[in-house]
């Protein structure tokens, strides 16, 4: 029996080592479901009640493995109801790759039952890549592409399979040819380092402030040590964003917990009393908790947007 689209699809996100898929069944992607019976539950598939949750759950996985969530849904309302959980995962900055079935190509222009353009609905969402895949050979550039560039750019992508597609017989190598894309597995993430001249600056204003205060957010989560050491050697006190409250432990002296509406007193007196803002890995937007400008002395701030 030959290998159906379907099937390679299963077998390349495997290969990229994925484990888990979170989704819903329906009748759009019968041939991405029907692949997954095939592969014995490798990976496995975690059927949630709805495709929302499915999308919630495929954030969830990324923000606590640090590896990409992948979700599934049903053409139509289904891939609709995937957005909630998908507009989590990209203001958070997680690497998500949604999969979604489709109308067939044969009736796709006819306003067929449950025909949605869902290249524009997800255009917004998955805007650093999505794509509608309509011939068996663009399965592998399309699925390697979309989780590359999810870990690459810590976003959100969308793979469109209309429902055919998955039934045809797979191309799992495309001929060396014109109008060809050849990809392979993995992906170097790059590790980011400031210009010298930069962090010099940053320094300078630090160690030119008298009352530091620290903000840090989720882009801290893997620099708790630095975090730490830095405020010892400032001498400032860290205030945390709703999504770092795992950067640095409550109980420390210098910890002035959460920030915001649902913040401290200490936090809000750290705030106002500060001459330097130190803000890691943070986007917290309510500006009203945030220092003002003192005089005749001006107020400092830095922004360090991820670690």
């Amino acid at each position: 029996m030959a290998q159906t689209v379907g099937d390679f699809i299963i077998q390349r996100l495997r290969e990229w080592g994925i484990n888990r898929i979170y989704g819903y069944p329906g009748d759009g992607i019968s041939g991405i479901t029907a692949a997954m019976r095939h592969a014995e539950d490798s990976p496995r598939f975690i059927q949630a009640r709805h495709e929302e949750m499915a999308a919630f759950m495929a954030c969830a996985h990324a923000k606590y493995t640090g590896q990409v969530g992948v979700c599934l849904a049903t053409s139509g309302p289904g891939a609709i109801h995937l957005l909630n959980g998908l507009y989590d995962a990209k203001m958070d900055h997680q690497p998500v790759v949604a999969i979604v079935g489709q109308a067939a190509t044969t009736a796709i222009g006819g306003s067929y039952q449950q025909e949605v353009d869902l290249p524009s609905l997800f255009k917004d969402v998955a805007s650093e890549y999505v794509v509608q895949v309509t011939s068996p050979a663009a399965v592998r550039h399309s699925i390697d592409r979309a989780i590359r560039i999810a870990l690459d750019q810590r976003t959100v992508t969308c793979v469109i399979f209309p429902k055919d597609v998955q039934e045809m017989d797979a191309v799992a190598k495309p001929a060396h040819a014109h109008n060809t894309i050849h990809t392979g597995l993995g992906i170097p993430v790059p590790y980011i380092i400031p210009e010298r001249s930069d962090l010099q600056k940053a320094a300078d204003l630090l160690n030119a402030g008298d009352k530091i205060a620290m903000l840090v957010g989720a882009g801290a989560l893997q620099a708790s040590n630095e975090v730490m050491e830095v405020a010892e050697l400032l001498g400032a006190g860290v205030a945390k964003a709703w999504l770092g409250k795992a950067v640095i432990p409550d109980d420390l002296p210098y910890c002035t917990g959460s920030i915001g509406l649902l913040g401290t007193k200490p936090s809000w007196d750290l705030m106002k009393g500060c001459d330097t803002l130190f803000v890691i890995g943070s986007s917290f937007p309510y500006s009203n908790s945030f220092p003002k400008k003192a005089k005749p002395k001006p107020f400092r701030s830095i922004s360090m947007a991820g670690c």
